[in-house]
């Protein structure tokens, strides 16, 4: 009984390690597909005004509706590079394990790609 006494500490403390790796985890992928679906909302509006807002919104709801515990204080920012569009979703994941209290699990998610509009082939600019 005394062996369990000892070794019990050690495997409940593995066990909230495992489910903190699993909560970040899923919090990535909640990071990842909030950000995916905003860029895709950012990338898709052309030349469009308030793309920026429509982006923000896009993730945010994302964010809202699969993981709105798991990941506390998310950030979404639409953002603009040439050619490129895309969001960037930050968020902290909830934490699981006291002996850690300074350690925050933070994630962030960087997602985009080239603005989708037609471009003629003559080489003259289409998106303009």
């Amino acid at each position: 009984m005394v062996e369990l006494a000892m070794i019990m500490p050690i495997i409940l403390a593995i066990v909230l390690l495992i489910v903190q790796m699993t909560l970040w985890s899923h919090g990535r992928q909640v990071a990842d597909a909030a950000a995916r679906e905003g860029a895709r909302i950012a990338r898709a509006a052309g030349t469009s005004n308030g793309w920026q807002d429509a982006a923000e919104a896009r993730a945010e709801q994302i964010v809202q509706a699969v993981g709105p515990q798991l990941l506390s204080d998310a950030t979404v920012t639409a953002w603009e590079n040439g050619d490129d569009r895309g969001v960037d979703v930050t968020g902290t994941v909830v934490q699981v394990v006291p002996l850690l209290p300074e350690r925050t699990f933070t994630i962030t998610s960087h997602f985009g790609g080239p603005i989708e509009c037609f471009r003629p082939d003559d080489g003259s600019p289409g998106c303009g």
